[in-house]
């Protein structure tokens, strides 16, 4: 049988494979037209001395080619990875992608190499945006500055090109825009966290300095607690430690109350994706056995806060709060013992807390006895006061204050 062929059929042929190496060229070059997507890699933002924690956290998340360095972490991560790590990191506070990075020796530079990013890659009508700064060692030396730069170079980019300019929002905008320019070199980013990852969204009531979420869980962390033991806070205040030990042991991701991230304004986006990273974590929460985790405070203004903040988490009724000062708990034996005493700023100034501590110490020694304690101490001036001999001591700063986490082993 004699198959008759159009004459035009080979050009068809050839102009089809060149069409799909055109294509496959064009798709290539989006793919890689930000910084991040060349070769995913992105930086997490996380408090000085819980790096190696951090570090740590992110390699069991999924990241590779992990590198510190003293304002963060480089990592890389598939789309897997960087929604799976936004979504359960207990310890990074932010995660960016870079957009462009350049040599920028002024403002004017900045704000043309700015504009030259496709931003409705990013932005769709009625989007807000916010921008934050920080510039160091460069020609440029005003971080609001440079951010107002950047913020102006964004709204005339969609003013030239729609005729209409999207808002700012520095308090729940769509998007997040982050600028860091070192040594004359600028990096323009997309928080891909969309805000401040320690906010987790249980905190309905809160006292007077509490403790920041990411810090509780790094102290958790470094208590190596897995749920063997009992675990209690004698001055819990608003609960922050029980929540985060709560998180912890349930599996219960970091950002479950979260209503949406940065990484979804990602021009790269994947929500199938997102779907299946989400699902997964979700279907690994445990539940909490009662008794498992408890704690008290002396104020009933903190118990009640603490409980009701406990009340917004999975299981947290399964926590037991009560209102008594420590000095008249029975005991606390057998248990690992985590909290964050009072201290000067905490407590609204100057006071003598010297014998708190030593009745805190004493405490341990006589009530608590083949217990663990973790206690942070946020003025490292009490450490000697609680009279008793630490197994290790690790560097944590909190809310400004080089602080210290001590363990105390009661034998």
């Amino acid at each position: 049988m004699v198959v008759c062929l159009p004459e035009n059929y080979q050009f068809q042929i050839i102009l089809s494979y060149d069409m799909k190496k055109i294509m496959k060229k064009h798709k290539n070059e989006i793919k890689s037209e930000y910084k991040y997507q060349q070769h995913s890699r992105f930086f997490a933002q996380i408090a000085e001395n819980i790096k190696e924690a951090g570090a740590e956290e992110l390699s069991e998340l999924g990241a590779g080619d992990i590198v510190t360095t003293f304002r963060g972490i480089h990592f890389s991560a598939d789309k897997s990875a960087l929604y799976r790590i936004n979504y359960k990191t207990r310890l990074l506070s932010r995660i960016l992608a870079t957009l462009v990075s350049f040599n920028c020796h002024n403002t004017d530079r900045l704000y043309e190499r700015a504009k030259q990013i496709r931003w409705e890659d990013f932005f769709s009508e009625g989007h807000t945006f916010a921008v934050s700064g920080n510039v160091s060692d460069s020609n440029i030396s005003h971080s609001k500055f440079a951010s107002l730069r950047l913020k102006d170079a964004v709204v005339d980019y969609f003013r030239e090109k729609t005729g209409k300019r999207p808002d700012v929002d520095t308090i729940t905008p769509d998007i997040r825009l982050n600028l860091h320019i070192r040594k004359n070199l600028a990096d323009i980013n997309i928080d891909t966290s969309g805000g401040a990852l320690h906010r987790r969204g249980y905190r309905e009531e809160t006292v007077a300095a509490p403790m920041q979420e990411t810090v509780a869980a790094a102290i958790v962390r470094f208590t190596g607690w897995d749920g063997s033991v009992p675990l209690y806070d004698p001055m819990c205040g608003s609960g922050t430690l029980l929540c985060e030990a709560l998180m912890h042991y349930c599996r219960i991701p970091s950002g479950i109350f979260r209503k949406k991230f940065g990484f979804e304004s990602l021009p790269d986006y994947d929500s199938s994706v997102w779907k299946q990273i989400k699902k997964k974590a979700d279907s690994k929460i445990l539940e909490l056995p009662e008794g498992l985790i408890s704690g008290s405070d002396l104020s009933g203004n903190t118990v009640n806060a603490a409980r009701i903040n406990l009340m917004g988490l999975h299981y947290g009724k399964n926590v037991k709060i009560e209102k008594i000062d420590f000095k008249m708990i029975p005991k606390i034996e057998g248990h690992v013992i985590v909290t964050n005493p009072p201290y000067g700023i905490r407590m609204g100034g100057d006071q003598d807390l010297d014998s708190f501590y030593k009745s805190f110490g004493d405490f341990l020694k006589q009530k608590c006895k083949g217990s663990t304690a973790y206690i942070y101490f946020g003025d490292r001036r009490y450490i000697k006061k609680i009279g008793l001999k630490a197994s290790w001591k690790k560097p944590i700063k909190a809310g400004g204050l080089d602080g210290r986490l001590v363990k105390y082993e009661m034998y």
